[in-house]
């Protein structure tokens, strides 16, 4: 089969690779039919993990079930099914409490796994003609009848529709407050999505890229530029200087300056001042615990230098962790299907998956205009 393949920093290239297959009587297989370049899989390309060279990346994956194990009940070859990013057993402790995100089972000795990323185990990613899909009872998502006609809607309930609902989730934003995402990349603009379908009564989105402000102020959020610095204060102007009712972080470790240096503590700090006392702070952007490229020695060892002063004396609280995506997916999906909610409207390119590697220069450089990049296997 074709497959997208980490080379070393900034080299991917598309490989033919031994067809995956089943291993396991739980295992289904699946021809992909979408499946999505995230933000996340940047940090690998741009070699600021641990990922092994000949890894197959993608964890944002939807696709056809060709081959089903003898141990799978529920999920029929043909089912349209989107595959949630977590990979999770559905029996362990953390699963049975709803916190697919951090699966006891999957990846022996760490607490989480997923398709195709650094240190989430051994498992393929989806960038490729086909997935195998542990667990598949469990971690399929069987689509509506509609799947084909809204593909690039579903496809994104495998990590960035529900992840940014989990950012307003962690935060705990509830209908009428007022919220801010620091963020417009994909899963900011999802955050910024979910909290005006739970009813927010005003939504703001800083960020220093233009386009993606306009998609911001698109979805009906109030866009913050910060490219001079002064986003605290135009949030607490917008806010009747008291700030706002909760914030999400969709940012994570490699936040810029907007001259373009790394300032890891960046959105952390601003949150802690943007949002009111008692305020609460939901973090899915991703912070690693070791950082060896990192901008500072702290950063580095996978620490900021937090305001935990400010934090502490505006009595705010944080939530933190990727999403558990099957605690959200299957209402979404059901937003998607009943037309209350379109999330593809961030896509901004659709390529074959032959230009893959087209579509992680161009998304990686930040170009004008590259907000989510799709990619279709088999056309």
């Amino acid at each position: 089969m074709k497959a997208l393949v980490y080379k070393g920093p900034r080299q991917v290239a598309i490989e033919n690779v031994p067809d995956a297959r089943i291993e396991k009587p739980t295992d289904v297989l699946v021809k992909i039919t979408t499946t999505n370049i995230c933000g996340s899989d940047l940090h690998m390309y741009e070699g600021r993990t641990s990922v092994e060279e000949g890894k197959i990346l993608g964890h944002e994956n939807m696709g056809i079930v060709i081959e089903v194990g003898s141990a799978v009940e529920r999920v029929k070859v043909g089912d349209r099914v989107c595959l949630p990013f977590n990979i999770s057993c559905g029996f362990c402790e953390n699963c049975e409490r709803g916190l697919t995100g951090f699966c006891l089972i999957a990846n022996p000795g760490n607490a989480g796994a997923a398709y195709g990323y650094a240190e989430m185990g051994p498992y393929s990613g989806g960038q490729a003609e086909l997935l195998r899909v542990p667990y598949a009872d469990f971690n399929c998502l069987v689509l509506p009848p509609d799947a084909e006609e809204k593909e690039n809607d579903y496809v994104l309930l495998s990590d960035i529709f529900p992840t940014g609902y989990h950012a307003t989730e962690l935060a705990g934003m509830k209908a009428g407050d007022s919220v801010v995402v620091f963020g417009a990349g994909p899963v900011g603009l999802m955050a910024a999505y979910s909290a005006m379908i739970k009813g927010a009564s005003k939504v703001i989105v800083v960020d220093h890229h233009k386009d993606r402000l306009a998609l911001a102020e698109k979805i009906g959020a109030i866009p913050v530029d910060n490219t001079d610095e002064s986003c605290v204060e135009q949030i607490m102007s917008l806010t009747d200087g008291q700030g706002a009712d909760c914030g999400c972080e969709c940012v994570g470790y490699q936040c810029h300056h907007h001259d373009g240096h790394e300032v890891p503590n960046l959105t952390m700090n601003n949150l802690v001042n943007a949002v009111r006392p008692t305020g609460g702070i939901g973090v899915v952007g991703v912070f690693n615990p070791e950082d060896p490229g990192a901008a500072d020695e702290l950063a580095k060892e996978g620490k900021l230098a937090f305001d935990f002063g400010t934090f502490f004396t505006k009595g705010q609280r944080i939530g933190t962790g990727q999403a558990n995506v099957k605690a959200y997916n299957r209402n979404l999906m059901k937003l998607i299907h009943t037309g209350r909610a379109k999330p593809s409207m961030i896509i901004s390119h659709e390529l074959p998956l032959e230009q893959a590697v087209e579509g992680y220069a161009n998304f990686d450089a930040r170009k004008d205009g590259w907000t989510k990049v799709v990619l279709k296997a088999g056309k």
